[in-house]
């Protein structure tokens, strides 16, 4: 008898079908392998890793970490996630002429207790909506004096980040960053598990991913270095850092181009399915777990 879930794969088109980790396809592996390698020894960054601890340790990281300092954690964050939509000398032009929100800000004008009900808390904020251009949200009456707009950011978009993830890190982190992303790898790491990786990085990114504002991509990119510039001792965070994979445009566009996806049998578009099973990320994941890479 041939099983239900063996007919569904048979029937389904090219193009909905997505690579099994357990049955890696070797030779859709050994293409990926080949093509990459031969990129990153031409133009890849030997101390890319090395350069972004360099980097974070000037700005207090790893100090922050070792003394679970909240306020510093999220002000890098708040910054790091700025830079989506836009370039990233025009993101870093507009912060340093208005400013960028900080923790000690943020926490002192919502514990003046502002009449808005969306600023309670975390679960309270969904569905502000505030605007800046039309100066609008979800609760006009109370905008006069909603903290908010205090915030000359770029767009609302970002001043309802910077709140959403406040509100977070208060609420649901209890405050303490740090101790939050502990007990997350904690509660996720199984050692004899074969998607160990994928589910530590889903248990970092998943409740994060609920912050208004972000995404997969930014969330990745952001994370991966503070987990890269974690203190020694904290080595479950740097391999979960060294490990993920952020996936932009070039990216996705690149693994569609050098036939990559095709050969997965994965061809999706751009976005949110380059982080599912069998995505762009999944797919790069199975080529750095490949003996050929791993020496």
């Amino acid at each position: 008898m041939i099983s239900r879930t063996a007919t569904r794969t048979k029937i389904l088109p090219a193009q909905q079908r997505r690579p099994n980790p357990d049955r890696p396809n070797t030779s859709a592996i050994d293409h990926a392998v080949r093509v990459v390698h031969s990129v990153c020894c031409l133009a890849g960054a030997a101390s890319l890793i090395d350069d972004i601890r360099a980097d974070l340790r000037a700005e207090g990281i790893p100090t922050a970490i070792r003394r679970h300092d909240t306020a510093t954690l999220f002000d890098w964050l708040i910054s790091a996630l700025s830079y989506q939509g836009i370039s990233d000398q025009v993101a870093t032009d507009y912060m340093e002429r208005h400013g960028r929100p900080r923790w000690t800000d943020i926490d002192a004008k919502v514990a003046a207790c502002p009449t808005c009900p969306k600023l309670k808390s975390y679960w309270h904020f969904h569905g502000c909506r505030y605007d800046k251009i039309s100066r609008t949200c979800s609760e006009p009456n109370h905008i006069d004096t909603c903290p908010l707009p205090s915030h000359q950011l770029r767009n609302g978009r970002l001043n309802q980040m910077a709140y959403s993830l406040f509100l977070f890190v208060r609420d649901v982190a209890d405050g303490d960053l740090v101790g939050w992303i502990d007990r997350r790898f904690q509660g996720a790491d199984d050692p004899a598990s074969p998607n160990r990786l994928a589910q530590l990085h889903e248990a970092l990114i998943g409740p994060l991913r609920e912050v208004y504002g972000v995404s997969d991509k930014v969330l990745t990119m952001s994370l991966s270095c503070i987990l890269l510039a974690a203190p020694k001792r904290l080595h479950l965070w740097r391999e979960v850092g060294a490990s993920m994979i952020a996936i932009d445009t070039l990216v996705h566009n690149f693994l569609v181009r050098t036939g990559i996806l095709a050969r997965f049998e994965a061809n999706h578009s751009y976005g949110t399915a380059c982080y599912q099973p069998g995505g762009c990320a999944d797919i790069i994941g199975a080529a750095d777990r490949c003996p050929a890479v791993q020496s």
